[in-house]
């Protein structure tokens, strides 16, 4: 059996004994099992549960390395050859249920540190300081521990982003109702429905279409139904790009506009055309040969592109 393979039991089966003895908070439980633990092992056979102690966390050792390493995917060749290579700004659990960040310059990788015992959301913004593209901006690349870790690396991808974000807002939007956990979340089943299931076509095609939080916020207060997994209303609006004075129509209307997610389609207008951009809540980014477009709400900002 391949370590991979003892990593995805023993993490299953910490699990359902979690999900069996206590439904409110896996970090705490753990200390709790530790606690009543101990007092029945100083009562009853405190040399063998010694020896038991040491043999298993011995074997988890070999089982379980302590770090592991990250491969994040490549980034669209549109956004590279645009903006150039992006630095990541990587977030997970650690074994406390703290949050970490840390970041990553261009062409590097990094080694984090996982509990084994619960699913856990990695997170990896792309961003562009020397363009002032901040981490937020881009739709992020993500992964779930333990169902993305391969020969001791933990893989992110673009097609799991959206896993990693629902993961994280399920935390915030139960962080006044325990009853229900993300790590008791079925994410297997979850990420078959982008491949088989009964989703919108448009959802499957780019799952940031959907707003997350709502979609969280919906399943904290009742049960998950695939039927809120729909796209988030655009308003259409005419950005005016005549009245900036750095700015070319004629260069406007003859350039391919880049969304944030990797997975959108880019927009192009004819020169007979206005240019109408669908803009969601909160901050929205395109990015052309022309130029970079920050929209949010009815305020628009556009930039060249930076050397």
């Amino acid at each position: 059996m391949s370590k991979d393979s003892n990593l995805l039991r023993i993490f299953l089966k910490n699990s359902v004994s979690i999900m069996q003895t206590n439904n409110i908070n896996p970090y705490i439980y753990m200390k709790k099992i530790k606690t009543k633990l101990n007092k029945a092992i100083a009562l009853v056979i405190p040399l063998a549960a010694m020896l038991a102690c040491y043999l298993f966390f011995s074997a988890c050792k070999e089982i379980c390395p302590s770090g592991y390493a990250l491969n994040l995917p490549r980034p669209p060749e549109a956004w590279v050859s645009l903006l150039g290579d992006p630095h990541w700004r990587v977030e997970w659990l650690d074994a406390s249920g703290q949050k970490q960040i840390a970041d990553i310059e261009p062409f590097q990788s990094m080694e984090i540190e996982m509990p084994v015992t619960w699913a856990n959301p990695v997170t990896a913004w792309p961003y562009w300081p020397e363009q002032n593209l901040i981490p937020g901006f881009y739709k992020p690349a993500g992964a779930l521990f333990p169902f993305d870790v391969k020969d001791g690396i933990l893989r992110l991808s673009w097609e799991a982003g959206h896993d990693a974000i629902f993961y994280w807002e399920l935390i915030f939007a139960n962080n006044q109702n325990h009853s229900r956990l993300p790590a008791n979340f079925d994410w297997l089943r979850f990420r078959e429905l982008f491949r088989t299931g009964s989703l919108r076509e448009s959802v499957k095609k780019d799952p940031w279409l959907v707003n997350w939080q709502s979609a969280a916020k919906s399943t904290a207060s009742g049960n998950f139904d695939t039927r809120r997994l729909i796209p988030e209303t655009a308003e259409l609006k005419i950005i005016a790009f005549d009245s900036l004075i750095q700015a070319r129509p004629r260069d406007i209307h003859s350039v391919l506009w880049y969304g944030a997610s990797p997975f959108s389609d880019p927009l192009f207008f004819a020169e007979s055309e206005p240019a109408v951009f669908p803009v969601r809540p909160g901050i929205n980014v395109w990015i052309s040969e022309a130029g970079i477009l920050r929209v949010n709400g009815n305020v628009w900002v556009f930039t060249e592109l930076k050397n």
